[in-house]
């Protein structure tokens, strides 16, 4: 059964203050998120045909101060519940152009950001990074999109000294992953809107196993904010049928802030271990080792591609672009 999003709640707690005009009023913008996620309270109040101060009271009614914060839980109640050819089919009803949608798709992401901005709690993601400080092991579970947000975060825990995991593959390949763990390890879980059944059956094993656990979602109803031991979110709402991912990466970062400086000095110490392989080690791009001689294909080369490689000059190699 899908759980009730924010939207929903407000609506069933402020049944009783509604009369039956603004109860339907409600319920037929619900019932049609696709059609109205995107409009202003006037275009609302125009498809609804009401004056624009019913749409006003009817979401103060509801316990909404701002439009802005109701349509942002109409955004998310939209794609908790619908698929991406859904958001597809509602974006393309909009008939904007297509640069309209790009404009549009930005301006999500912003939004996003400044959302995670106004409602980020600093004492939350230390918390978070004191739990991976106190962790033998960080497994990071993420499936289909959410897989390649666990490998970032995975990886960028690495040069700090993390012995961090993101499984990928089968689900019997997590599954056992989780059964290694203890209650010295600590699991990582990240999906949003209904969350993927595979990643919301790890946290439920790593609490039988009395794992700690972590999650990393979009709304406080969600299956992950309801079965992990703590949580932080941030919105992927979009107009994009794939989602936006601005705000986690954006929440990835300040928990890898938090996870440095908690020790700097430790930190510091990890870091400059690679210090002199980042400044010039093997695994960067080297013009000259580029430009060494290739092994003769048998092809005799043209005047042509003789004079591309040569500079100004005709003697030393080109600058390349």
């Amino acid at each position: 059964m899908t759980p009730r999003s924010e939207i929903e709640t407000r609506f069933a707690q402020a049944h009783g203050r509604l009369n039956t005009h603004r109860r339907q009023l409600v319920q037929s913008i619900l019932e049609s998120p696709d059609e109205t996620f995107f409009l202003s309270s006037r275009q609302l109040a125009h498809r609804y045909e009401v004056d624009p101060a019913t749409i006003v009271r009817t979401i103060q009614a509801m316990g909404y101060e701002r439009f802005a914060d109701f349509a942002a839980d109409l955004r998310q109640h939209f794609v908790s519940r619908l698929t991406p050819y859904k958001i597809m089919e509602a974006t393309t009803r909009a008939r904007q152009s297509i640069a309209d949608h790009v404009t549009q798709s930005i301006e999500r992401d912003i939004e996003n950001l400044e959302s995670l901005r106004g409602s980020i709690d600093p004492k939350r993601v230390i918390e978070l990074a004191k739990r991976i400080h106190r962790a033998r092991r960080v497994v990071i579970v993420g499936v289909d999109l959410g897989a390649s947000l666990a490998s970032f975060l995975a990886y960028a825990l690495l040069p700090l000294g993390f012995d961090a995991d993101a499984p990928v593959g089968s689900s019997g390949n997590l599954y056992h992953k989780i059964r290694t763990l203890t209650s010295k390890d600590l699991v990582i879980a990240i999906s949003f809107g209904r969350c993927l059944k595979e990643t919301v059956d790890a946290v439920i094993r790593a609490h039988e196993r009395k794992v700690p656990t972590f999650g990393i979602t979009d709304a406080d109803s969600s299956p992950i904010a309801r079965y992990s031991d703590a949580y932080l979110l941030a919105s992927i709402s979009s107009t994009a049928f794939a989602g936006s991912y601005v705000a986690p990466m954006a929440l990835f970062n300040a928990i890898l802030i938090a996870c440095s400086h908690i020790t700097p000095r430790r930190s510091l110490a990890l870091l400059r271990q690679s210090e002199a392989e980042y400044r010039s080690g093997p695994r960067w791009f080297d013009e000259e080792e580029d430009e060494a001689p290739v092994k003769a294909t048998g092809r005799k080369k043209t005047k042509r591609a003789s004079k591309r490689r040569a500079g100004p000059n005709g003697r030393g190699p080109a600058d390349s672009a």
